[in-house]
């Protein structure tokens, strides 16, 4: 089971300090995650710039120039972050049990190591 999935809230944990540039520190919603290359793409974080070839749309309107958009990030140098004390935790997994409709399913549920609660 993953431990970072879309839509998580998550911080960079490693890289260089934001006075010298870098994205360490900053906290930011889970984009994408891209499980066979080990990366994620996370909101805010890790911005470039890319250029795109200039052309035209149907309508005749100009399209392309120079646009910033992040670049994916590895999973390792990001951790998720504890929705009580809004800091960087482990994650941890925990099988409960849950009835829907009269049916008993064992599910497993991720959950935040530090503060105990659910994620």
């Amino acid at each position: 089971m993953a431990k970072i999935k879309k839509g998580d809230l998550v911080q960079v944990i490693s890289g260089a300090k934001p006075e010298r540039g870098g994205d360490r520190g900053k906290q930011g919603k889970v984009l994408e995650v891209l499980p066979e290359q080990n990366r994620v793409i996370v909101e805010g974080v890790n911005f470039v710039t890319k250029h795109n070839r200039v052309g035209q749309s149907q309508r005749g309107t100009k399209t392309g120039g120079i646009e910033t958009m992040e670049a994916p990030i590895h999973i390792s140098n990001v951790s998720l972050v504890d929705p009580q004390t809004k800091k960087p935790t482990r994650v941890g997994h925990r099988v409960e049990e849950q009835a829907k409709d009269g049916v008993k399913r064992t599910v497993r549920v991720r959950y935040a190591k530090k503060s105990g609660k659910d994620l």
